[in-house]
C-alpha cells in the first residue's frame, strides 16, 4: 500500500507531463515535415535531411529538443518558421527579393551611442574579448568603414570606352548622397589620386580612347570627417581615409613583385631599416610635375589634408581620431598612411587605427615593430579562403612559419601587423560551396560574412541584417535558387541613354561638376560640416 501510495502522485505527474510532451511532439512533427520539404525544394545541393542535421550537430548548431519546443510555443503558431530559425537554415528564397516597400525589414542595424567605449572598439586593448564572440557594436563599426571603401569601388568609372576611365563618377560633395551613405554622418573633404612607376596587378585603369582625363593618375580614395551629430554619437571627431584596392585580384598571385624599398628614411628601428614592398611604396609616393593630378604624391595629398583637419578641430578643443581603412592593395596603403600619421602628427598620439580587409603583407620585421612602437592599432579582417593576405611570398613564408623558432627574427621576411579577425566564406548558407579565388577576395563578400559572424564555433547569424543581394554586385557567389543575377551592379545600358528627341542611343555628357579637374582636388571648407 505504501509503495502504491507513493507511486500515485508520480503517475499523475507522468500522465500530465506525457500529455504536454505529446502536444509539443505533434507541433515538432509538423514543423519537421515542413523543414524536410524546405530543405529538399530549396537546397537541392545538400544531402539528406538527417545527414544535414548530423553535419549541423557536429558543428554544435543543433539546439536541444526542449529549447526548440519552448521556442516554437512562444514565438508563433507557425512552427515551420520557428524551427527554421533555431536550426539556422537559410531563410531567403527568390520571393524574398521582391520589392514590398515599407513592409520589408531594414538592411541596416540600429546604431548605439559609443562615446564611452570607442577607444576599446578601436583597439586600445587590442580588441581583447571583443572578437570571439564578435561584439555587435564592433561589427557595426567595422561594417561602416568597409562601406566607405566599397563606395570607392561603386563610384569608380572602370569603363575603358569612357574618357574618364579611372576617375570617380561623382564629385566629392554628393558622393555619399548618390551611394546612400549619408546615414553614417560623414562628409568627404578631399579626393586622393595616385600614380606608379612600376607594375602592380591591375590597380591602374586607363581609357582606350586617345583623349582622356589623365594618362598618369587614378582615383584611389578619399578623406572624410564625421559631422557634428555623428561626432557626438561616437565620442570624438573621426577623420577617415579610405583606399580602394586592385581591380582584378586574380592577377595578384603571378604578378606581385616581392622586392622591398626603404620606407622610413627619418629613422631606423634598431639595426634594421624599415622597408615595404616596392609596388606599394611606388603607388603611395610617386609624383611628377608633368602630371595634372599627381604633382603631389598620394602620401602628400593625404597627409596635408589630415594635418589640416587635425589642426582645425584641435584648435576647437575637440578629441580627434584617425581611422584608415582599405581593401586589398588599399589595406597596404592604409598601413603606410597610418604609419606616417602616427609619426608626423603628434596630436593624434594613441588615436590612430587601421581596419583592413583582405590586405597583403606590407613590410619587414622593422616595419611591424615600428608600427607597434608608434601605437598604431591594426585590425585585419581576413577570409581564410582568400589568397591575397598570404602574399607576398605565399610559398616562402609558409615554409618559414613552420620553422618559426628559427625564422621569427629574420628582418627580411614579410610580416603582418596587428590583430586578425578570421572569417570563413563557406559559413554562409547563401554562398555556393565551391572555391572562387576572386569571389573570396571580394569586399562585398567580406562584409556579408562579417555580418553573419558571431564566433568561431557557431554558424551564420540568423539575425544578420545586411542585404544578401549585395554579394552578387560583382561576383556570382550566391546560390542559384535565390535568383540574384551575377555581377548585377553596373551602369544602366552600359552607360548609353536614349535621346528622346532623335530616338538615338548616345553617350551622356557628364555634369560639369562631376568632371575631374585639378582645381577640384583642393580641400573642402570645414565650416560646411
Amino acid at each position: 500500500m505504501e509503495k502504491s501510495t507513493i507511486k500515485t502522485p508520480l503517475r499523475k505527474l507522468k500522465r500530465r507531463t506525457t500529455k504536454r510532451s505529446w502536444k509539443l511532439k505533434q507541433k515538432l512533427k509538423l514543423a519537421w515535415k515542413s523543414i524536410k520539404i524546405r530543405v529538399r525544394s530549396h537546397l537541392p545541393g545538400f544531402l539528406s535531411t538527417k545527414k544535414r542535421l548530423a553535419h549541423m550537430k557536429s558543428r554544435n548548431q543543433e539546439p536541444e529538443l526542449a529549447q526548440a519546443a519552448r521556442r516554437i510555443c512562444k514565438i508563433s503558431n507557425d512552427a515551420t518558421n520557428s524551427l527554421a530559425y533555431l536550426l539556422q537554415l537559410p531563410k531567403y528564397s527568390a520571393s524574398d527579393f521582391l520589392d514590398r516597400g515599407d513592409m520589408m525589414t531594414p538592411a541596416a542595424s540600429p546604431r548605439e551611442n559609443i562615446s564611452k567605449t570607442w577607444r576599446e572598439l578601436h583597439g586600445s586593448k587590442n580588441w581583447e574579448n571583443l572578437l570571439d564572440p564578435l561584439h555587435p557594436w564592433l561589427r557595426r563599426e567595422i561594417t561602416k568603414y568597409g562601406e566607405f571603401v566599397e563606395s570607392v569601388y561603386d563610384s569608380l568609372d572602370f569603363d575603358p570606352l569612357s574618357e574618364f576611365c579611372g576617375s570617380c563618377r561623382y564629385n566629392r560633395n554628393k558622393l555619399f548622397e548618390e551611394l546612400g551613405l549619408t546615414r553614417h554622418g560623414y562628409k568627404v573633404t578631399k579626393y586622393i589620386y595616385a600614380m606608379s612607376h612600376v607594375d602592380v596587378p591591375q590597380w591602374f585603369l586607363s581609357s582606350s580612347l586617345g583623349e582622356t582625363w589623365s594618362k598618369d593618375s587614378n582615383w584611389m580614395g578619399f578623406v572624410a570627417v564625421s559631422g557634428d551629430r555623428e561626432s557626438l554619437r561616437i565620442g570624438r571627431r573621426d577623420i577617415v581615409v579610405a583606399w580602394r584596392g586592385t581591380v582584378t585580384p586574380t592577377e595578384w598571385f603571378m604578378d606581385l613583385r616581392t622586392s622591398k624599398e626603404p620606407f622610413d628614411c627619418k629613422s631606423e628601428h634598431g639595426k634594421n631599416v624599415v622597408k615595404v614592398q616596392s609596388g606599394f611604396f611606388s603607388i603611395y609616393n610617386s609624383k611628377s610635375e608633368l602630371t595634372r593630378y599627381n604633382k603631389e604624391s598620394a602620401s602628400e595629398q593625404t597627409m596635408d589634408e589630415v594635418k589640416r583637419l587635425v589642426k582645425f578641430f584641435k584648435d576647437r578643443g575637440e578629441e580627434v581620431s584617425l581611422t584608415v581603412t582599405g581593401h586589398s592593395l588599399g589595406g597596404a596603403l592604409a598601413l603606410m598612411n597610418a604609419y606616417e600619421a602616427a609619426r608626423d602628427v603628434p596630436e593624434l598620439s594613441g588615436n590612430v587605427s587601421v581596419i583592413s580587409f583582405g590586405a597583403p603583407r606590407v613590410g619587414n620585421l622593422a616595419f611591424k615593430e615600428r608600427m607597434n612602437s608608434l601605437g598604431v592599432k591594426v585590425l585585419r579582417v581576413v577570409n581564410k579562403q582568400d589568397i591575397v593576405p598570404k602574399l607576398p611570398g605565399i610559398v616562402f613564408n609558409k615554409v618559414l612559419n613552420k620553422l618559426n623558432p628559427i625564422t621569427s627574427r629574420l628582418s627580411w621576411v614579410y610580416r603582418h601587423v596587428g590583430t586578425q579577425l578570421k572569417l570563413d566564406v563557406f559559413s554562409s548558407p547563401y554562398i555556393k560551396q565551391d572555391s572562387d579565388l576572386a569571389g573570396c577576395h571580394n569586399l562585398e563578400v567580406y562584409l556579408h560574412v562579417l555580418d553573419g559572424f558571431h564566433r568561431k564555433k557557431s554558424g551564420f547569424r540568423v539575425n544578420a541584417r545586411r542585404d544578401v543581394a549585395s554579394v552578387n554586385k560583382s561576383t556570382d557567389m550566391l546560390l542559384d535558387h535565390l535568383r540574384i543575377p551575377e555581377c548585377w551592379y553596373q551602369v544602366a545600358h552600359k552607360g548609353l541613354i536614349l535621346n528622346k528627341q532623335t530616338g538615338r542611343w548616345v553617350k551622356p555628357v557628364r555634369a560639369p561638376e562631376d568632371i575631374p579637374s585639378p582645381l577640384s582636388t583642393g580641400p573642402r571648407p570645414i565650416y560646411s560640416l
